[in-house]
């Protein structure tokens, strides 16, 4: 919760993320991360939610931002980049804090390389959202709020 008691969803962002509208658009696509960040703002503002939102190209960032989520956010939008292919210390940071976690990918990652295929992810997430481009964070923000409500 935010001080004023409004419930908060933390929108986590890994490497290279921030340069999204220029890094092969053909695969991601030509917005910005700042349009992400707008989007999410604007799905969860629709049901009084407001979002905390974070880049980094440092893994160690991101855990702690996981950390520090623990008791502080409802969940946590995350879309961990390359990390998803070799994070163990990620996956353990979001099982640690026991909040639900939605696991976002712009592009399909099942269409591309083999890499890609697998996720240490996906087996702590709450829900996985792939291939939807932009609008999944989108679709996260709302299956975050959904889940809540329950």
């Amino acid at each position: 919760m935010s001080e004023n008691n409004t419930p908060r969803i933390l929108v986590l962002n890994g490497p290279n993320l921030n340069l999204l509208g220029t890094r092969e658009p053909e695969i991601y696509g030509h917005e910005t991360l700042s349009d992400v960040e707008e989007l999410c703002r604007a799905a969860a503002g629709k049901s009084g939610y407001e979002i905390e939102f974070l880049q980094s190209n440092h893994e160690g960032v991101l855990i702690d931002a996981i950390h520090a989520a623990r008791g502080a956010v409802a969940g946590i939008v995350f879309n961990p980049g390359a990390f998803t292919h070799t994070s163990v210390a990620l996956a353990d940071a979001i099982s640690g804090v026991q909040l639900p976690v939605i696991e976002v990918h712009i592009s399909n990652v099942h269409r591309r390389e083999a890499f890609r295929h697998h996720s240490y992810i996906s087996p702590v997430a709450a829900s996985i959202i792939v291939g939807a481009g932009v609008n999944g964070y989108v679709l996260g923000v709302q299956q975050l709020i959904h889940l809540a409500g329950k």
